[in-house]
């Protein structure tokens, strides 16, 4: 890009390629909710924010394979990698469980996702700028959903308020991976290239407090935080997923339609 010293490219696309995988592995999950949600409304509504999530991450990956110098597109990042070389922060990953668990995993996603994709809109990379402008909105979207939902399911019945607190303690120690700062980020922050998602954290977790606490319930307060996603250490529910998502690539590799 303009202005951008070529020695923060590495950097850029690794940031590039870690927000793509968020985004790639979160559309992945939500998709196999497809024919199985809840409602017919929200087989749509999460459809919709699957595919949301797929058109950031083709964004985002083709980004990241322009600026690593090895002219992969989306589609290569999408389907050849082995499990080791994705980086997405572990709480994308996270089995969908029961609807509860769902939503309270899109209430923490969404939350970050806004509030990071805002700071990025202001980043001196243009391109990434751009995105950040348009996906804020688009995930504006979701996170209304999943705050809608959290309360709905708060002060529901009894049975509905206690799946949604054991959702909400069965997510809460993912959060903290999604504002760790490793030296490539640091070094982008410093220059100024991309925002850093730690001072985010405290906005963050006022955001999730308000919308928790509306809904009648207690905020976790875990005692251990989960970590290694983004330097490619993934739970052992990562590796079936993967699969799903190259499942066709494997068995037609080179196909197109």
């Amino acid at each position: 890009m303009p202005g951008e010293p070529p020695s923060a490219a590495p950097d850029l696309a690794l940031h590039a390629l870690r927000l793509g995988d968020d985004a790639l592995v979160l559309g992945q999950r939500l998709c196999q909710w497809i024919t199985r949600a809840p409602t017919i409304d929200e087989d749509l509504a999460l459809s919709n924010i699957a595919l949301d999530l797929i058109g950031h991450a083709r964004i985002l990956l083709a980004r990241a394979g322009r600026l690593d110098g090895t002219g992969r597109t989306e589609d290569d990042l999408a389907y050849t990698r082995r499990e080791r070389a994705f980086t997405n922060a572990l709480l994308t990953e996270l089995p969908n469980g029961d609807f509860a668990t769902t939503v309270a995993r899109q209430l923490a996603y969404t939350h970050y996702a806004v509030l990071h994709y805002e700071a990025l809109a202001q980043c001196a990379d243009t391109e990434l700028a751009a995105f950040g402008t348009r996906a804020a909105k688009e995930v504006a979207f979701h996170r209304l959903h999943a705050d809608r939902w959290t309360v709905t399911l708060g002060r529901g019945t009894d049975d509905s308020a206690r799946r949604m607190r054991h959702a909400l303690d069965r997510v809460w120690p993912y959060t903290g991976e999604l504002f760790e700062e490793d030296e490539a980020l640091r070094r982008l922050a410093g220059s100024g290239a991309v925002p850093s998602p730690a001072p985010l954290r405290g906005t963050w977790l006022a955001r999730v407090t308000a919308v928790v606490t509306e809904a009648g319930l207690p905020v976790p307060e875990p005692t251990w935080s989960a970590t290694g996603g983004r330097s490619g250490l993934h739970t052992e529910e990562f590796g079936p997923l993967i699969a799903e998502l190259q499942s066709v690539h494997r068995q037609f590799p080179g196909g197109t339609w």
